[in-house]
């Protein structure tokens, strides 16, 4: 069932600014964040909330155009300082990068408190922040139908107690295939998949890059494979506009259902297909839903038996 007005995403991550060493170029002060992507990802089935922090070099205007794409920005806290910063260099085939720098900035002193008008939000995504404020959000939302929760090697490494008390609190653990076998401890997909939903989530989604992603619930495993492109320039931010995708269109549908769940993965595929064609979040600021519709149609035919 399709709901008229659909539920708002509240959306807790970082905003930031990247400096970025890529194949084709080199490029500096790039708008970007988890926060950031995700809530342009949702803003294109359903309105979103964004709870995070900036800083006073932060253009008001990027805030004004979050804003007339329908994305809330009143949970999205200045904080006299710089914004959180991170530079990082990819491979020539943009398979992997490394970190050349990282600096928190007023991200270090980040709490994550929600505005009275987020705490009945139905749909959480928990972007990848310290477990610790995972908790502190959660403990600040009431009615949450659907939380989603992003985590990374670090926090499962060196805050496994607080990450498990997130994961109790989660329906839905989205992370990549390396997080994965870290937080199961075991190295073939499928039993780590099993390990990982005995830690609380009802169902587990593992983000592959350029091989898909793949659904693991009580129903079964679902696969979708990527889109397959012939421009790729910058890979950031694919994953968090990857949920972000996701939880717009669950929030539209207004439906978990096995087969919303699954039609849900194949959409959030096709959204972050299109982040990788331009940097940072250029191309999401001009996606449409047409453009989505077309593309989705396309990869799903990529999967029909029948041509």
């Amino acid at each position: 069932m399709t709901s008229t007005t659909p539920s708002p995403v509240l959306i807790v991550g970082s905003m930031a600014f990247d400096d970025l060493t890529l194949p084709t170029a080199t490029v500096t002060d790039v708008v970007g964040g988890a926060a950031t992507y995700a809530a342009l990802a949702t803003s294109l089935f359903a309105p979103a909330r964004v709870v995070a922090v900036v800083g006073t070099d932060f253009p008001e205007p990027v805030l004004q155009d979050l804003q007339h794409r329908g994305i809330d920005t009143a949970g999205v806290c200045r904080a006299q300082g710089r914004t959180f910063r991170w530079a990082g260099r990819y491979s020539d085939d943009l398979s992997s990068r490394v970190t050349l720098d990282t600096q928190l900035n007023v991200f270090a002193d980040f709490r994550p408190v929600l505005p009275p008008a987020y705490r009945d939000s139905a749909f959480l995504l928990l972007a990848n922040i310290h477990p610790t404020l995972q908790l502190e959000v959660l403990d600040q939302v009431t009615v949450a139908r659907l939380v989603a929760t992003d985590t990374m090697n670090f926090w499962i490494e060196g805050e496994r107690p607080a990450l498990e008390a997130v994961l109790k609190r989660t329906h839905t653990l989205v992370i990549n295939d390396e997080e994965l076998r870290q937080l199961a401890e075991q190295h073939n997909l499928r039993k780590a998949a099993a390990a990982a939903l005995k830690l609380g989530p009802q169902r587990l989604i593992v983000k592959r890059g350029e091989y898909g992603a793949m659904l693991f619930d009580e129903h079964g495993i679902f696969f979708t494979p990527p889109y397959p492109l012939d421009r790729e320039l910058d890979p950031t931010g694919a994953g968090d506009t990857f949920a972000g995708a996701l939880l717009g269109y669950l929030a539209q549908a207004d439906d978990l259902s096995p087969r919303t769940v699954r039609r849900a993965l194949l959409t959030a595929a096709t959204v972050a297909s299109f982040n990788v064609e331009d940097i940072g979040t250029r191309r999401l600021q001009s996606l449409t839903r047409p453009e989505v519709e077309h593309r989705l149609g396309l990869l799903e035919a990529i999967t029909r038996v029948d041509p």
